[in-house]
């Protein structure tokens, strides 16, 4: 059985809908506004995980990121869009689901061209289960301490995607699971 096409939810630059539209069609040099979301998975230990995309995906092919990030479709609940993500690209059930940055907004230029243009909420979770990530989503990945994880971006910011970075310098406290 093939897999339901993806929809992003297209939006007006005050966050209202204005449209849908195919994700494979989005996301170009001239991406307009959609809806997405991000999300920092943490284990019982408080590391995060941190993924690298996989080297065929579009945008950012081999860069580190958060553990995850997608778009919720036209009239899915954002949570439930999460659980849905976690599953596909890390096979990963997820528990205590808390939004950290509920104004987070970016938009980035890939080397290619290829521009992310999004309202992105960001979320944390705590991971429950083994790790089985999708070849077509994760080259890699590694459990951090968060502490870590900011000390690399730091150092090496041209390794991460840059919406991490962003997210890491707008993170409300410490960088740490919202338990």
């Amino acid at each position: 059985m093939s897999e339901i096409p993806e929809t992003v939810v297209l939006l007006a630059d005050d966050g209202s809908v204005v449209g849908t539209a195919p994700k494979a069609t989005v996301h170009t040099t001239d991406t307009p506004l959609h809806l997405a979301f991000s999300c920092h998975v943490f284990d019982e230990h408080g590391r995060v995980l941190v993924t690298r995309r996989a080297l065929d995906k579009r945008t950012w092919p081999g860069v580190w990121t958060n553990a995850f990030c997608g778009h919720p479709a036209p009239g899915e609940d954002t949570a439930q869009a999460i659980a849905r993500r976690a599953e596909r690209e890390l096979g990963l059930r997820l528990t205590d689901v808390r939004i950290a940055l509920p104004d987070f907004r970016y938009r980035a230029v890939d080397a290619s061209g290829i521009v992310e243009n999004e309202i992105c909420p960001v979320y944390t979770a705590l991971a429950e289960g083994e790790l089985a990530p999708a070849a077509d989503e994760v080259a890699e990945w590694a459990w951090l301490d968060p502490a870590e994880l900011r000390a690399a971006v730091a150092a090496a910011p041209f390794a991460f995607s840059p919406w991490l970075g962003w997210q890491l310098a707008a993170w409300p406290g410490d960088y740490a699971p919202s338990v």
